[in-house]
Parts: structure tokens; sequence; C-alpha cells
């Protein structure tokens, strides 16, 4: 499987921090009690009951990529059978107790140059709608809050879209339109690249934040009713959009600088601007971002790739194929554990609120992943984790999903309030 962190975007992630620690040489700040082995979760009857009766909603799943890249079709990647190489199949979402799931209709940065963008997006979302077609007693496209909670009354998952990265929209607000009328019920503003109109946190930025027509792209998301989703962007993006905006936004997949230095986290200021917006940060699962004692290998790996990158420019499986050597000539121990993540959960309750945290897996689009969270059938895990560390059953409710529900919505009466004042 050709992992997204090396074939696309996410890969450029780690590019603040090469220059930064390879500079510098410092690799020592990485937490050694976030990674040590705190015991095994194990999953109680009663966890597994509170977990049953909550709406657990995931912020970020790569499957449609996934399944692109192995032919593009669910006749050739049936997911109502167990995929081995993948972290997602109906067998596994049905034991993980999923009740809404963002799918993200993700696209390289390179459709940009090569003028695909928009194409390849509409190929995603059509790839989503086939899902739901093919598979009618597991999936239903949900357009907004209540048919959420219709769905998952009727014991099936609610699917959205959700678009990753504003070169989607090629520089179009009526294509901004477009996709939302198609079905995407967010937009992460950037994705590797700073585009000419939001900075990315592993671009050049460009725009202090957002440019005019950044601007005008935030406010028609929240005219529409469209979550915004400042993953990936900048932190000077983060702020410029949470000045702006007037809904809720969302992380769709982040987790907090404050327990994992990484571009790809969110600082603890935004997190406290996160809080007076109503927003809410959906923890990224990916070891290499959640977890400090990866960095320096994951910095390595990355230094490597981009000398192949350069010494291959024009030869994708070449770079891979030597990186995958690479791989196994560094072998690591990982130790990354879900109390880790469990760690970036607590840490934004406590700087942020119980309010404004929820779940952003990317399955599907990441290499490595905690102990016991290792695809989409461990949510119950997270759900046990909580309990044990004494959250209340409420509490619980919030992070798995309800947290996600409220920001959403009231997404939604902020597009009708600014319909009504036109």
């Amino acid at each position: 499987m050709r992992h997204k962190q090396l074939n696309s975007a996410d890969v450029y992630c780690l590019a603040i921090l090469t220059i930064s620690l390879l500079l510098t040489g410092d690799f020592a700040n990485a937490d050694e009690a976030a990674t040590q082995d705190r015991g095994v979760i194990t999953v109680t009857e009663r966890a597994k009951k509170l977990h049953q009766s909550c709406l657990v909603i995931d912020g970020h799943n790569d499957l449609p990529w996934a399944v692109r890249d192995k032919g593009g079709a669910f006749e050739k990647v049936d997911i109502s059978k167990p995929q081995e190489d993948m972290h997602t199949d109906i067998p596994r979402l049905l034991e993980g107790g999923i009740g809404a799931q963002f799918w993200s209709v993700y696209v390289p940065v390179s459709t940009m140059t090569e003028r695909s963008a928009l194409s390849t997006t509409l190929e995603q979302m059509d790839l989503v709608e086939k899902m739901c077609e093919r598979y009618p007693e597991t999936f239903e496209l949900a357009m907004n809050t209540d048919d959420i909670r219709r769905i998952r009354k009727e014991g099936k998952i609610a699917s959205m879209m959700g678009v990753e990265g504003g070169h989607s929209i090629e520089n179009s607000i009526n294509i901004l339109r477009q996709l939302y009328k198609k079905g995407a019920r967010y937009m992460t503003l950037t994705h590797s690249k700073s585009l000419d109109w939001a900075d990315s946190c592993t671009g050049e930025p460009t725009n202090g934040g957002l440019s005019p027509f950044g601007e005008e792209v935030v406010r028609e998301m929240n005219r529409l009713g469209m979550l915004v989703d400042i993953s990936h962007v900048s932190d000077d993006c983060m702020r410029h959009t949470l000045r702006i905006t007037k809904a809720p936004v969302i992380f769709s997949h982040s987790s907090a600088n404050g327990v994992a230095d990484h571009p790809r986290n969110v600082p603890d200021d935004v997190l406290k601007l996160t809080a007076k917006n109503g927003g809410v940060v959906m923890v990224n699962f990916y070891t290499g971002f959640i977890d400090p004692s990866e960095t320096e290998v994951n910095l390595r790996r990355y230094k490597y790739y981009l000398e192949m990158q350069e010494k291959y420019p024009d030869d994708e499986d070449k770079v891979d194929a030597l990186m995958n050597k690479w791989k196994v000539a560094h072998p690591v121990d990982f130790t990354c554990t879900a109390h880790v993540l469990l760690d970036h959960i607590e840490h934004i309750i406590k700087v942020a609120g119980i309010d404004n945290v929820g779940l952003g897996s990317d399955y599907d689009g990441i290499p490595t992943l905690p102990k016991q969270l290792e695809d989409v059938s461990t949510y119950p895990v997270i759900t046990q984790g909580l309990m044990d560390r004494g959250y209340s059953d409420e509490d619980i409710r919030k992070v798995l999903g309800e947290n996600l529900m409220r920001a959403f919505k009231r997404a939604e009466q902020v597009a009708q309030e600014m319909k009504s004042d036109q």
C-alpha cells in the first residue's frame, strides 16, 4: 500500500521540523512518560454499553483515496469483506460502533499544476456516492445534522464528505458552492502547500494567514453552512480564520502541539481561541504527529525522502521502493500506545475545555497507529480510556461525537442567519 505521507501531502508536514531540528540537533524534547507502555486498556462491558449508546463521529478517513489507489472501484475492493491491508472495512466499522463519518475526498496538491484538482475531486465524491449505493444497508449520505441523527437511528453510518484542500476549488467561489451542493460539508483550507489565498503549515507563507480572497472563501463557507476546517494550515492562518469566521471551525484531523511539537498540531493559544469560537479539535491518530519519541526517525526518513525525490524526480515508483528499503534498514520499535492519544485529548480538554475536542483518526491515510488503535474497530478503547481517567458518561459522549454535532448545528444556524440578513 502506498501510504499517503510518502506519495502525497502529509509527508510535507515534517518540513518545518526538519529544518529547525536538523540545524539544532535538538531531538531531546520527547516526553518519555507519553511513550511508556502504561498497560493494556481492557474494554469492559460497561464501556461497550456506553459506547454503543453514543453517537461516535470521526472527522477524517481516507478510505476513498485508498480505494482509488487499489483500482478505484468497490467491485475491486469489496469493503463488505475484511481488507487486511487497509484500516477500514464494513465488519470493523460495525465492530467499532462508528455512527457518522466524514470521508475525505482528498486529491494531491500536484493536481493544481496538472489542472485536474476539480475533476479529480468530483471523481472522489462520486466514489463516496457509489459506496453508499453499493452498500445501502450500511451507509447513507447525510447533508445536515438532522440527517445524521435520523440515519444513525436507523442503524446505518451517516456519511459526509470533506474536501481536503482549497486547491480543489481552483480559486472559484462558484466551484465552492457547487461542491457544497454535491455534498461536501467541510473544506480544509489548505493541504501541504500554500495557496495564493491561504498559508499551509508546510508551505511558504505568503498571505499572513489569509488573503482578501481567502477571507471571502471563509465567509462564503459560513453562508453555505459548510464547516471551515483548519487542519493543515499555518498557525497564522488558524488565528486569521478564527478572527473572521462567524461559525465554529473544526480541525478535522489535528492534535495538540502542547503534547507533541509538530506543525500539524494546534498551539495552546489557538486552542483557547477555538474554545471562544465554539470549534472542535478532532485528534489525529498518526503516531508521527502525536508521539514525540518518533520525531527523530521521522525526520531522518523525511530527509532521505527529499534526497531521493531530488535524485529521481520523475520516478515515484523508484522513490517508493527506495523508501521501503530504507525502512527495512532502519527498523523502529514503535512504542506509541492509545494512552498517548488520550494524552492529546486530555491536554485539549485542559486548555480549551471538554466541549472542544473530538476524534479525527486519519485512518487509511497514515502508516503507523498507536497500539490498540490499529483500525476502525478500536474506538471503544478510547471510551474505556476516558472512563479510566475519570470522565463522566456525559463528557465521553461529547468527545466521541456530540461536540462535533453542536458545532455543525451552530454552523447551520449561522448560515440561516446570514441568509435572512441578505
